[in-house]
């Protein structure tokens, strides 16, 4: 059972099984009507047809509850999408530069693990790399990159994790390439 409610503020409540409508409620009239006939709506329907205390349950359950409840759900969703719509707009007109932090966490001794974590940017679409001595580090095993994951706010963030050697001697920068810097990169040292 349901009901819809038309963006002309009409309203129609149904009943179902197996996916399909079987009987309409007609709310001004308190009566059903048949959605299709078979067998097992023209039983349910003498049955509901001579219930009264039923059908006027059911009006009540779908006037004030069923209708009532959806238009208050209704005004909710278009606020939220207005704010989201608002908050899209205002990213779109302002890009957001990424805020890059680089950590390191130690899960052995003989395992450094250098953490990128660029968040807040905004459109989508970064380019993220980690150099050794000025080179960029090829895909590998070494190499773990999330993938791009959204902010409560509408901005992004990613994850990059190079795995390296404890004092290695090598110098480690990660770089951003964002359309929100222009042509310019981010270069975040490490150590």
């Amino acid at each position: 059972a349901g009901c819809k409610l038309s963006p002309n503020s009409t309203a129609q409540t149904y009943m179902g099984y197996k996916g399909q409508d079987f009987l309409s409620f007609d709310t001004e009239n308190a009566s059903w009507t048949l959605s299709q006939d078979t067998n097992l709506s023209r039983y349910d329907w003498s049955v509901l047809q001579n219930y009264t205390t039923l059908s006027e349950l059911v009006e009540v359950l779908f006037n004030d509850i069923c209708f009532d409840d959806m238009k208050v759900l209704l005004n909710y969703r278009r606020a939220s999408l207005k704010r989201q719509d608002e908050t899209t707009q205002t990213l779109q007109q302002n890009q957001k530069l990424p805020v890059a932090t680089v950590f390191a966490r130690t899960p052995s001794l003989d395992q450094l693990l250098l953490v990128f974590h660029i968040t807040s940017f905004y459109p989508r679409p970064i380019s993220v790399a980690w150099l050794r001595d000025g080179c960029e580090v090829p895909p590998s095993s070494v190499l773990n990159t999330s993938t791009i994951l959204p902010n409560a706010d509408l901005t992004y963030q990613l994850r990059s994790i190079l795995a390296v050697a404890p004092h290695d001697g090598h110098s480690y920068v990660c770089r951003v390439r964002h359309r929100s810097l222009g042509t310019r990169s981010l270069l975040i040292p490490w150590g």
